[in-house]
């Protein structure tokens, strides 16, 4: 049986989250159909929280309803680094996810990427320990939103560590796990810098039964200063296709999947 084609409003969407943003001549265009069709289901999707009408065209919502340089001052900067590879991730990602499985985001800028394309789902569950993250999903009508609670790892952080972070994972079992890294290497594992941190999203990987490590290509074959799983637990890498090749391959032949976008 022939999969139906998603209707106009869903198309517009799936362009806006390819691109970022877009005017409405490049969406009637993408979509076959006129302006004012196009406009009517931006304003439905703008009313749903999933886009932003601009002028002459939209955006995709991808703007915090919070102010993160009152909390963390460098997430902007870091957001804004290999910007659109990490969009590319994030897309890819997002595709992976099925309906009905329950999904842990670890805190990270392409974490929250991925969060963010994941907004329009229905039947999903994420649980995460990135307030920033939670923020941006709470608005999400049709999505069952878990924060694990903890503290504040620091000022400059949205992530939640601590014994009440990791108590709070005791009773979840995820399908799958998109974990951010500071650093995926093929003897040294997936990495991160902060050792609290690196606790919470080891507890994490236990509870899964898939890691999805997301990482753009500045990442594959660095190594920072606390290891959060071994390379034998990574189920997928996904990351950028200018990426070190040679590295790539020594997790192909350890048995690691990579998808590279």
């Amino acid at each position: 049986m022939a999969e139906s084609k998603p209707d106009r409003a869903t198309q517009i969407l799936h362009f806006l989250l390819q691109k970022g943003k877009g005017s409405i001549d490049e969406m009637v265009r993408a979509v076959q159909s006129s302006p004012a069709s196009v406009r009517r289901d931006l304003i439905k999707l703008e009313e749903r929280g999933l886009i932003n009408r601009t002028l002459g065209g939209a955006e995709i919502a991808g703007k915090m309803t919070h102010e993160p340089p009152r909390f963390d001052a460098a997430f902007p900067l870091r957001e804004g680094r290999f910007a659109e590879e990490k969009r590319k991730i994030a897309l890819a990602a997002a595709e992976m996810v099925a309906d009905g499985e329950t999904i842990a985001l670890s805190p990270g800028t392409t974490t929250t990427q991925i969060a963010r394309c994941l907004r329009h789902r229905e039947g999903i569950h994420i649980v995460t320990s990135a307030v920033n993250i939670g923020i941006e999903l709470s608005s999400a009508p049709n999505m069952r939103v878990t924060l694990t609670g903890g503290a504040i790892r620091s000022p400059g952080s949205f992530s939640m560590v601590g014994a009440t972070a990791f108590d709070g994972l005791q009773r979840l079992f995820f399908d799958k796990l998109f974990l951010g890294a500071c650093g995926i290497h093929p003897q040294h594992g997936l990495t991160v810098n902060e050792s609290d941190e690196s606790l919470i999203l080891s507890e994490m990987v236990r509870r899964t039964k898939q890691v999805i490590a997301v990482a753009d290509a500045s990442k594959i074959g660095m190594t920072s200063s606390m290891q959060v799983c071994g390379w034998e637990k990574i189920h997928t890498i996904l990351t950028n296709d200018n990426a070190d090749s040679e590295v790539i391959e020594a997790f192909i032949r350890q048995g690691v999947k990579v998808v590279m976008v």
